[in-house]
């Protein structure tokens, strides 16, 4: 007889879980075979200044949809990606909505000089999985996108050579040591903090034991963090057999900055190094590209000019063009029985949706590869937009996450 290790015993309203027994073991074991031998991860990528609706947007719903201008540069992956309209946050009008982009908090704790932010959705996946792999998560590039649970901002790492070092290259005996002496500091450090809590701990306020919970949590995170370091310490690091990057490219070479940080993406994610990856690419300045002549920022607010919408469609072909060929990589790597993009669901947005208007609503949405049924396009309401909160909750049940809420979500997002 074989049970499932969630059998309880119930009887008039009260349940009672049963312990591990013998012969919960071969389903068990089934499940820890599999999921290690096929580990999902995800990838958030936002950007900056929006995508121009009417060239991002089919114009018809369903699988079958014509391609739009700039869909059809990614048209060989039509399969495995769907186009999302009429969703936001439903943010008010401003450039500072990027600090939610991936938190999807209520638009009240989203307003001018008064940001009262809660945890990203790559920090939410990170804390279930992050302990399996030697970066729980990764920043990178820049942006304000990544947030703590305590609604604390997490700078990103911006420059893609120190990355690839912290990734891939062995220190010297030298910074190896004081690699380890910081974390042995680090954990002295706690143990000392701890036994000072404990004594005031009962001399305070209940406000000030809930400012001290709150203060414990961040030490048990940071207590975990150090453990995850020891632990990896003493693991070698994966060999990549590529040249080790010399350049970090700036904001004025946005095609080769982006086509950087997607390769260190996806070395990251086939060494599984981490599941977890958020990405800010994008730059304001006048990128390097054949025929642009003005800077990102002043195309993006075109006013509906055709010569400044013509600017702005060269810049945002070749960031498509690139998302493209990042997506040929991921086809194209094999894990196990899959593909690396069959494993990894990748979520690439802006946090505007009309950078001319500053507006936050309609954002530009693509959902690729992972556990998905993708559907073409997906049409929801652009006026009255449906929470992009309620994808994120979809996205967490990829990462096989159980929630059934996450920011200001509503809902869950069933049509994938």
């Amino acid at each position: 007889m074989r049970l499932n290790r969630r059998t309880f015993l119930r009887s008039t309203g009260v349940a009672i879980a049963l312990p591990y027994l013998d012969a919960m073991l071969p389903a068990h074991a089934a499940e820890n075979e599999t999921a290690a031998a096929s580990p999902k991860r995800m990838l958030l990528v936002g950007r900056p200044l929006g995508m121009y609706a009417p060239f991002f947007f089919p114009e018809n719903a369903g699988r079958d949809y014509e391609a739009s201008r700039y869909t059809k540069i990614i048209e060989r992956h039509r399969e495995k990606f769907t186009v999302f309209s009429g969703m936001s946050h439903r943010y008010a009008a401003g450039h500072f909505a990027e600090v939610g982009i991936f938190t999807g908090v209520h638009p009240d704790f989203i307003r001018p000089a008064d940001i009262r932010n809660t945890i990203s959705l790559d920090q939410e996946v990170a804390s279930h999985i992050g302990g399996k792999t030697r970066f729980s998560s990764l920043i990178l590039g820049g942006g304000d996108a990544a947030w703590s649970r305590r609604g604390t901002r997490i700078p990103a790492q911006q420059r893609a050579t120190q990355v690839f070092k912290q990734l891939f290259l062995k220190g010297t005996p030298e910074e190896e040591a004081r690699e380890m002496r910081r974390i042995k500091d680090g954990q002295s450090i706690l143990d000392d903090v701890r036994g000072q809590v404990a004594t005031i701990n009962g001399k305070l306020s209940a406000a000030d034991r809930r400012r001290m919970d709150l203060y414990l949590s961040s030490l048990r995170e940071a207590e975990q963090r150090l453990q995850q370091d020891e632990l990896w310490s003493s693991t070698p690091k994966p060999k990549v057999d590529v040249p080790t990057p010399t350049q970090d490219f700036g904001g004025p070479q946005l095609v080769q900055r982006s086509k950087q940080w997607y390769d260190l993406v996806h070395l990251a994610l086939q060494t599984d190094s981490t599941r977890v990856i958020s990405l800010w690419l994008g730059s304001q300045e006048r990128p390097e590209i054949t025929g642009v002549t003005i800077a990102h920022h002043d195309a993006s607010h075109h006013g509906q000019e055709p010569v400044k919408l013509e600017q702005l469609a060269l810049i945002e072909e070749a960031e498509i063009k690139v998302f493209g060929e990042f997506l040929d990589k991921m086809r194209e790597t094999a894990d196990g029985d899959r593909t690396l993009l069959d494993r990894t669901a990748i979520f690439y947005t802006s946090n505007l949706g009309n950078s001319s208007s500053h507006d936050n609503t309609n954002l530009p949405i693509i959902l690729a590869g992972g556990t998905f049924k993708h559907q073409g396009h997906i049409a929801y309401d652009r006026k009255n937009n449906m929470p992009l909160a309620n994808l994120f909750v979809r996205l967490l049940h990829h990462m096989d996450i159980e929630a059934t809420t996450f920011g200001a979500s509503t809902g869950i997002i069933s049509d994938v």
